[in-house]
């Protein structure tokens, strides 16, 4: 079994409940295959989603006064979106401790970027029952405030969809089409994957864990392909 220690100092929390900390890195698939232990990080990650989403609300209200809703419910988008939080549990670690099945293990792709978002969110609802919302809100402050300045300097919260459609009917006198490729993973926890087409043809996919996430990105990468 791995040894937390290092990560709570890391991240300078210490865990009272030790085995709620373990929770938050405890996937499914190692539970499958481990049948000793009875549960995974799934509802840790729903409750740390809404904490998430409560702290970085509060936060950008307070920044951001003069901002109207709409602008600031695409920066939040921007700020917690699976490749953000991924990259935050990235940054922290988070790779180097996640319990996982051996297949699991071997995916160092997309699939692994979605167990580090979840993790992240696991780990944020742990430390919300273990010591309270004020600790939740440090280490959310801590890991991902810092990128938000940088979202808002170079617009990388604006609506993907909404620039490609312009850049489109532009060059193209086109509308672009979204046509839903996959849907992974159970009814509380799928992976949508979208492809974006041009006039039948694909242009760019992309995942998340909504269709509106998945079309985001299918535009995103759509842009970077038409070099828009």
């Amino acid at each position: 079994m791995k040894e937390f220690n290092t990560f709570e100092e890391k991240v300078n929390v210490s865990f009272a409940d030790k085995g709620l900390l373990q929770l938050a890195f405890t996937h499914r698939s190692y539970v499958n295959e481990n049948r000793q232990f009875t549960e995974h990080n799934e509802r840790l990650e729903f409750l740390g989603d809404a904490v998430l989403e409560l702290v970085v609300t509060e936060y950008l209200f307070d920044k951001f006064p003069d901002k109207a809703e709409g602008e600031l419910t695409a920066v939040r988008a921007a700020l917690v979106n699976t490749k953000s939080i991924s990259k935050a549990a990235q940054d922290l670690g988070m790779n180097d401790y996640l319990l996982l099945s051996k297949g699991e293990n071997k995916d160092t792709g997309r699939a692994r970027q979605y167990i580090l978002a979840n993790t992240f969110e696991a780990f944020i609802g742990a430390l919300h029952l273990d010591q309270g919302y004020v600790a939740a809100q440090k280490f959310i402050a801590t890991s991902l405030f810092s990128k938000v300045d940088d979202i808002v300097e170079h617009k990388l919260w604006q609506d993907a969809k909404s620039k490609l459609q312009e850049e489109a009917q532009e060059h193209m006198s086109i509308t672009p089409d979204y046509k839903s490729v996959s849907e992974r993973g159970p009814d509380h926890n799928k992976v949508f994957t979208i492809s974006v087409m041009f006039d039948d043809v694909e242009v760019a996919q992309g995942s998340g864990k909504s269709k509106q996430e998945a079309e985001q990105e299918a535009a995103q990468k759509a842009l970077e392909v038409k070099g828009w």
